[in-house]
């Protein structure tokens, strides 16, 4: 069982890794699989996702406060409208739009009604 969430792990991780450079599949959610996978095979690999430079502050915020960042919230919201946009651009029938936007409007809602990451500013001491 190890080698499978190891297994999973990594794909989520290269899912992940591709999201951040390509608009319309997404990199925290498979950040998120990639840390829970690892918790499960790899303390070695958890750990450094976690304290990871760029993959881990999502990783902690959505831990320790259910969070996402403004721009994760602009960035997905735009993404997901574009797909809608080029969707009727390409003349996708109406009641796929329709479906594609059910899908879309309640996760753009979550998204917006999660909290945003409190930063502390650098040579601030946290209390």
């Amino acid at each position: 069982m190890r080698l499978i969430w190891m297994a999973l792990g990594f794909l989520s991780l290269a899912l992940g890794a591709a999201g951040a450079v390509l608009p319309l599949l997404p990199t925290t959610p498979f950040l998120l699989l990639a840390a829970f996978s690892f918790a499960r095979s790899s303390e070695r690999f958890h750990d450094w996702l976690v304290n990871h430079r760029y993959f881990g502050p999502p990783i902690r915020d959505w831990r320790e406060s259910g969070a996402i960042s403004p721009r994760a919230k602009i960035l997905g919201t735009t993404a997901m409208a574009g797909a809608v946009a080029l969707s009727a651009a390409i003349g996708v029938p109406p009641m796929l739009l329709a479906v594609q936007a059910a899908v879309m409007i309640p996760v753009c809602l979550f998204i917006w009604t999660r909290p945003s990451p409190q930063r502390v500013p650098a040579g601030v001491a946290a209390e």
